[in-house]
């Protein structure tokens, strides 16, 4: 894997995501993602395991638009997990993520629900 950028806090994982989906960087995204994580998209489904993450972004990231950042909404921390969501820029409802410190101290996203009506 490529040297990227390590989220120090649970909120950069959002940053670096808009950063790496706008410059095309399917590798990138699945960096933010532990090894064994599970995304809730396709809508309806899960994509679980960094691999299959990245495999499923290298299809998406070149078709979509540019993604501008959307506001945080409070994280919650309990020890080494964390709750992150933005509210939809579009009105739609809000993206949802639970994070995990590893132990070098950077966060990784475990769970994310990118889209919550």
């Amino acid at each position: 894997m490529a040297n990227y950028e390590s989220a120090r806090t649970p909120e950069d994982l959002t940053r670096l995501f808009v950063e790496r989906a706008n410059a095309n960087d399917a590798a990138g995204i699945a960096a933010l993602y532990e090894e064994q994580a599970v995304m809730a998209y396709p809508t309806g489904s899960q994509t679980v395991g960094r691999a299959a993450i990245q495999e499923l972004w290298s299809q998406i990231v070149t078709k979509m638009p540019p993604i501008e950042p959307e506001p945080p909404l409070p994280t919650l921390i309990s020890g080494d997990i964390a709750l992150t969501a933005t509210a939809a820029k579009d009105g739609t409802g809000a993206r949802a993520q639970v994070a995990r410190r590893q132990r070098d101290g950077s966060w990784l996203r475990l769970l994310d629900q990118p889209e919550i009506s």
